[in-house]
């Protein structure tokens, strides 16, 4: 796929960025709606392929004008946070766009939090709506009283009426006019997302994300990809920043946007084939799926890949017949980093490229603004517009993250001499499960709310499908023998207060640990010991001591 293309000189680069940057694009996420509506019209635009649902730009409108002037109906108006905690449905978007449209402020849950992450992310985010469906009924039952914001008869609910709460979204959908225009239209820097991602805090950031912030990724995103995108696949739950980066590039590109239920590896490369899709986010359990003889018969122009083994980059563009590139991004910055499409020469070399237009970046040394020289490992520091506006009621993680319009990104990361960064690792203390941030002290905190759980501490271990996988270390209250406390006692207390996807899988029962002068666990003399860190540990999935 990457034949024909001539590779650019660094100069060329800097002055295509420039030119990308200088190219009139409408500035808030309503705006670009109107505008893709005006272009595209009655083509396609999103398609929910397993539910059979399809929507048009132009219906997608006729949608999203219907809902928002039913909101304002019940009191949704610009700057109002509305939580969302819904699987992947048309209405996941067609809200969002509706929240666009007022000025008002979505924040999406993770559908598999439980009610204690649910309480937290309501209170932390000032809520004061929930749009949620009803497989998480249960979720919300068990926050009981509500946030202090928060009241019954302004959950609006989908999927099924819930008792105490009037609102259910089909109506408001039939309700309102497709006429409906805002008393006043959103402007570029209007506050239009609080995202939440993992952070060391031990519970999650809200990252405060503009209007500008997601017209801007769609087209930054348009231009790093160098033919005309058509059909994208997402398998993304929406409480990710991927799949609204997909459907912002769809309206700047006239594109549809494929929506999986949920991602399935082994199906995915069967959705591409039977959909022609032509630019996907691809992971590496996709490429470990057992090789089938159709793999290479799609319309795939591109593949971005998120820290895929070096070696097996070129192994999956010649099994895939495509053009696979690596891109770094995160919810506080967007766009950061990414290798241009016709860099074939650097495939396999574990590069994530050069700064994307729109950035500036600069490594420093960790934990402090101080640069340092090319080729040593730094932090690495991003600056530019259309970023996070900070994160949400966190001055303190303000001041320690941003300066001068920098963000410190917590990843470490060198660059050669031709410019190319390579991440070296986390300053963190995260663990990076599959396509989950996971802040190890928010599992600890709860492992230590186990009344037999005297003390806690939670390391990654490498994981060949998963990258990486969670290990917890427990110390017993005094008295105990390991017997009276087995380990599947411990995973249920962590089921009960965490997402699946944070509780951990090895487990190790320790009679005390080390502590260094803040009195924390000294994590590193724990990693140290051994060479398998699943060695004496109870593994969940498999049920075995290693």
């Amino acid at each position: 796929m990457t034949k024909g293309r001539v590779v650019r000189t660094p100069e060329e680069i800097r002055a295509w960025h420039a030119e990308v940057e200088g190219r009139p694009f409408p500035e808030t996420v309503s705006a670009l709606l109107d505008a893709a509506v005006e272009r595209f019209g009655e083509d396609e635009f999103l398609n929910y392929f397993e539910q059979g649902e399809r929507l048009s730009f132009a219906g997608t409108r006729e949608q999203v004008r219907r809902l928002a002037h039913s909101l304002t109906g019940i009191g949704v108006g610009k700057g109002t946070h509305v939580a969302l905690m819904l699987p992947n449905l048309p209405a996941y978007p067609v809200t969002w766009l509706a929240l666009a449209t007022l000025g008002a402020v979505m924040v999406p849950v993770n559908n598999r939090y439980t009610a204690r992450e649910l309480r937290y992310v309501l209170e932390d985010s000032h809520a004061e709506f929930l749009v949620i469906h009803r497989d998480y009924f249960p979720v919300i039952d068990a926050v009981d009283p509500l946030p202090e914001r928060m009241e019954e008869e302004r959950i609006v609910t989908l999927g099924a009426r819930r008792p105490g709460s009037p609102h259910h979204w089909p109506d408001l959908l039939a309700a309102g006019s497709p006429a409906f225009r805002p008393p006043a239209a959103p402007v570029p820097d209007d506050l239009l997302n609080i995202q939440y991602t993992s952070g060391t805090t031990g519970f999650p950031k809200g990252c405060m994300l503009s209007q500008r912030y997601w017209s801007q990724a769609g087209h930054v995103a348009r231009a790093q990809v160098d033919f005309e995108v058509t059909r994208i696949l997402c398998a993304q739950f929406f409480y990710y920043m991927d799949p609204q980066l997909f459907v912002s590039l769809a309206l700047h590109a006239g594109a549809a946007v494929y929506f999986a239920d949920r991602l399935r590896a082994s199906r995915f490369m069967e959705w591409v084939r039977e959909h022609d899709i032509d630019f996907v986010f691809l992971f590496e359990p996709i490429f470990k799926q057992p090789e089938h003889p159709e793999d290479g018969r799609n319309r795939l122009g591109l593949a971005c890949l998120f820290g895929l083994t070096p070696e097996n980059h070129a192994p999956l563009e010649a099994r895939f017949a495509t053009t696979a590139r690596e891109w770094y991004g995160m919810t506080e910055i967007g766009a950061g980093v990414y290798m241009p499409m016709d860099h074939a020469h650097m495939v396999g070399s574990g590069s994530c490229g050069i700064a994307s237009p729109f950035r500036e970046t600069m490594l420093c040394e960790a934990g402090s603004w101080r640069p340092v020289a090319r080729g040593e490992a730094g932090e690495l520091c991003v600056r530019g517009p259309g970023m996070m506006q900070g994160y949400y009621g966190k001055p303190e993680a303000n001041a320690e993250s941003l300066r001068d319009g920098w963000f410190r990104t917590g990843d470490l990361f060198r660059q050669d001499d031709e410019g190319f960064f390579y991440i070296v690792g986390r300053v963190k203390d995260m663990i990076r499960r599959s396509a989950e941030n996971i802040a190890a002290r928010e599992v600890e905190a709860v492992l230590r709310t186990h009344p037999q759980v005297r003390e806690a501490a939670v390391v990654a271990v490498p994981d060949g499908y998963r990258g990486e996988e969670v290990k917890a270390y427990v110390q017993l209250m005094p008295g105990l023998a390991r017997n009276e406390v087995p380990p599947e006692a411990i995973f249920d207390h962590c089921r009960a207060n965490l997402a699946s996807f944070k509780v951990p899988r090895y487990l190790e029962y320790r009679d005390g640990f080390a502590y260094g002068p803040a009195d924390r666990v000294e994590k590193h003399r724990l990693v140290a010991e051994s060479d398998d860190l699943r060695r004496h540990s109870y593994d969940r999935v498999d049920g075995v001591w290693r």
